[in-house]
């Protein structure tokens, strides 16, 4: 009965499915990989971003020992399925993170539309050339009101410098 019972509990090891079986799986983690190298940010279902992540940091780690190595070319050539990107991975993305040393995707989970969709996010390298997803806060230094106002208060900070020595001594 204990052996039974044993076999029932998983422990938090599981896999989503994905699609029909295992290489249905891989073939879209690898689909999703493979955009997420040519695009820096895809658009997806949570469960395949999710999944996907942890496949694209791999690739990075393994990208980030140079296109010498025989590991790193194998296991390049499997996950990316259009062989025009793997001088981009070498060459642009691995010298991207040559000073980090983990975390090189980012998760947002995107609101939901409508009843009928899907729980959707977006799975992006970090650096990417894109516009950032996560809006600036309006108490931003660097946002265009603030340095507007910072602007106008340094002119008017050298105005009235300049009335201050155009005024005689009384």
């Amino acid at each position: 009965m204990r052996l039974s019972l044993m076999l029932l509990i998983t422990h938090g090891k599981r896999q989503r499915k994905l699609g029909g079986g295992k290489p249905q799986r891989l073939n879209i983690l690898r689909r999703v990989v493979t955009g997420l190298v040519r695009h820096e940010r895809i658009e997806s279902t949570y469960a395949q971003c999710d999944e996907a992540k942890f496949y694209a940091e791999r690739l990075i780690d393994y990208a980030k020992l140079g296109n010498t190595n025989a590991g790193a070319m194998r296991i390049a050539d499997y996950w990316i399925t259009e062989k025009d990107l793997i001088p981009k991975l070498f060459e642009t993305l691995a010298p991207r993170f040559a000073e980090h040393d983990g975390r090189y995707c980012r998760l947002y989970r995107l609101p939901v539309t409508t009843q009928n969709t899907r729980d959707m996010a977006v799975l992006e390298y970090k650096g990417n050339p894109y516009p950032s997803l996560r809006p600036i806060p309006k108490n931003h230094p660097n946002s265009i009101a603030n340095i507007l106002v910072e602007g106008l208060r340094q002119d008017y900070e050298k105005k009235m410098e300049i009335d201050m020595k155009d005024q005689p001594a009384a």
